[in-house]
């Protein structure tokens, strides 16, 4: 009597198996990271961060404190510059909850780079770009909310004198009457990133070599299941 063994990982024709396996690494997400997305993940984080932090520190240079009220406009009435302080998150919310929101960064700092680099989504080139706006948009405010900036709350505040922990704001938008929550860079990109994550979700489909490993498995145990005579 003569059995038939069926194909292993280390046995399957043409090392076609075996190269999955290698090519797929530990299995935590396909293999490495191209260096490229390495670099532009580092030129989006670090050009975003400054560009943010640049920018706050000018405008508070030239406006001063939110105490001083002035406001710079570029289209008047509609758009310009005024300094503002915020102790909460995006449009206000939250306010005085400054350590809720310094955990839910690190947390969320932790969270992307493990998507990106160990679960392996920086190998979509539209994921590590807006990924990589969120991660220099977390920053960016998370600068701020640990008082790394250096600035003192004015007279008019309860705290006058004390540290501020706060985010700087300073992009105005009016909308007819209505004062839009001003705003920042690290806000823009937080929200830009968060826009393009939804639409790649709702535009792009996985790749078809997603399928491949399940594919091989069948093949490999073929029509009637592993172990026949």
């Amino acid at each position: 009597m003569f059995f038939r063994m069926q194909p292993t990982a280390s046995s399957a024709p043409n090392g076609s198996t075996s190269s999955n396996a290698a090519s797929t690494g530990d299995g935590s997400g396909g293999g490495r990271i191209a260096v490229s997305r390495w670099l532009l993940f580092v030129f989006v984080v670090g050009g975003g961060l400054a560009a943010d932090l640049w920018t706050k520190s000018y405008m508070f240079d030239r406006l001063g404190m939110p105490d001083h009220g002035r406001v710079w406009w570029v289209w008047p009435e509609v758009f310009g510059f005024q300094t503002s302080l915020n102790e909460g998150a995006l449009f206000g919310i939250g306010q005085g909850r400054q350590t809720l929101f310094i955990v839910l960064a690190f947390g969320a700092l932790v969270g992307v780079c493990y998507w990106l680099f160990y679960l392996g989504a920086a190998r979509d080139a539209w994921l590590c770009r807006s990924l990589s706006g969120v991660t220099a948009g977390v920053l960016g405010n998370l600068y701020d909310r640990l008082g790394w900036h250096g600035l003192s709350w004015p007279q008019w505040h309860a705290a006058a004198g004390e540290p501020v922990y706060a985010v700087r704001d300073f992009i105005l938008v009016m909308i007819g009457r209505y004062h839009w929550p001003n705003f920042n860079i690290a806000d823009s990109l937080l929200v830009g990133g968060a826009a393009v994550l939804i639409v790649h979700s709702l535009l792009v489909r996985p790749p078809d070599g997603a399928a491949e490993p399940a594919r091989a498995k069948a093949v490999a145990a073929g029509p009637s299941g592993p172990g026949r005579l």
